[in-house]
């Protein structure tokens, strides 16, 4: 039975150990063999450890676990998997099987390469038994790796390794706070981005659940949702070298005449950045993005049931969503150009354009010029949605601002007829000018008659 007290990376390996239920073997490529290290040093290895490997050589590699399939993917993990856990139960099940709880640990991973050119990132699991002859268990873990060195990094990798294996099969119970174990000392050096839970262990865990919670406590800067009917995958999976159009907002109306209008405004960004992009057939992605951080300072954070209510009312028009940590649009692009060097745009309608120019942004020094300056220097515009003066006149009074003024036609309003007070209106006047700030034209009566 593991203590209640707080163990450091030494203290977990080591209980492990010497807990001689639990037995299994470790499968690492790419970055050393840093998980299995702190079970062969901190003693009595040969309690926990059946087998140790690193299969470095593609050849080797592929011989073991199959050709075809990306050495640093989740196909290649899910392969090393099911290798290593037949060939463990195969092995040692008919000798040990009755008293031992056997897990198979693996990870491939692509650390910092000695120019720094890449994105270092990686794939880790284990696959485990809760009792001894009992089904087995997966999770898989995607994750980034922030650290400026390979030899950071790879230690990173160790301690979150340890973490996991402790976790599964001390800490499972605590289920609200199971994630900020597994990341316990590496929570700022390495992000997830992307668990996935399978077996009696999980039963009750809800995936989307998983991932929104990866936001929410700090883990993950953001997490992707494909439309209804899609598999979770990480965020660069579906941003890799593609020009990105990015529909932010809160998207709290779920009737459907907002509906209509938020996949309308979506469908008018994806065409307007189409008609930019040079090769006309270009890989190009459209998301709904909405934030875990509540719309203002004061109010409490938005609940993962809410959340994830809004991700389905979205999923309902069949459209990828990405959920952010944070609700600053340049917070967003920075996520963005992680994985892509093509155009990056948002489309927002009047309301959230509003808030982005009444927001202080008081964590900058340079306030909100330092926040536009961040967001326009990475490749971005904005489309800027029209909306109805009814909704705009709601939400001028929702964030109290004043000074604003406009005109409308047929009842809704362009960025062309709104103005900010001065001197922001100059700000304002500039971006219109320099094709930064695009305004998009009135919907058609058919959609803004909804």
């Amino acid at each position: 039975m593991a203590s209640s007290e707080k163990l450091n990376t030494h203290q977990k390996a080591l209980e492990i150990n010497l807990d001689k239920t639990s037995y299994g073997s470790f499968a690492e490529i790419g970055a050393g063999q840093e998980v299995a290290r702190w079970f062969l040093v901190v003693g009595g290895a040969s309690g926990t450890v059946a087998k140790s490997i690193s299969a470095y050589d593609k050849e080797v590699s592929d011989d073991l676990y199959g050709a075809g399939a990306r050495y640093v993917s989740k196909e290649r993990l899910e392969a090393m998997l099911e290798n290593e856990w037949g060939q463990l139960i195969k092995q040692l099940n008919a000798s040990r099987g009755s008293t031992t709880r056997f897990f198979s640990f693996v990870d491939t991973v692509s650390a910092r390469n000695y120019a720094g050119t890449n994105e270092p990132h990686g794939w880790m699991g284990v696959r485990f038994q809760s009792q001894a002859g009992g089904q087995p268990n997966e999770i898989v873990f995607h994750i980034n790796m922030r650290d400026a060195s390979n030899p950071l990094e790879q230690e990173a990798i160790g301690i979150l390794g340890v973490n996991l294996i402790y976790a599964v099969f001390y800490q499972l119970q605590a289920k609200e706070s199971f994630l900020q174990s597994v990341a316990e000392g590496v929570g700022k050096r390495i992000e997830i981005d992307y668990v996935d839970v399978h077996g009696p262990a999980f039963d009750g865990w809800d995936q989307r659940a998983i991932l929104a919670q990866l936001v929410r406590a700090g883990l993950a800067e953001a997490v992707c949702f494909p439309c209804k009917g899609c598999l979770p995958v990480p965020p660069a999976d579906v941003l890799h070298k593609k020009a990105v159009l990015l529909a932010p907002g809160s998207f709290g109306h779920v009737d459907p005449a907002h509906a209509a209008i938020h996949e309308e405004m979506l469908a008018s960004g994806v065409r307007r950045l189409r008609e930019e992009l040079d090769e006309k057939d270009a890989a190009l992605a459209g998301f709904f993005c909405l934030s875990a951080m509540p719309l203002s300072e004061t109010d409490p954070p938005p609940e993962i049931a809410d959340l994830l209510a809004r991700i389905d009312a979205l999923h309902a028009h069949g459209s990828d969503v990405l959920l952010f940590r944070e609700r600053e649009l340049y917070s967003m692009t920075a996520l963005v150009n992680r994985y892509t060097r093509e155009r990056v745009r948002f489309v927002i309608g009047l309301s959230l354009l509003v808030r982005v120019w009444e927001y202080r942004y008081s964590m900058l020094a340079g306030s909100f010029l330092e926040a536009l300056s961040r967001l326009l220097a990475q490749n971005v515009r904005i489309y800027a949605y029209p909306m109805s003066a009814a909704d705009l006149r709601q939400s001028m009074q929702n964030v109290s601002a004043i000074g604003w003024q406009w005109t409308d036609t047929n009842g809704w309003v362009s960025a062309t007829q709104l103005r900010p007070a001065p001197p922001l209106l100059h700000l304002y006047e500039y971006l219109l000018a320099s094709n930064f700030l695009v305004p998009m034209e009135i919907p058609t009566p058919a959609v803004a008659g909804v």
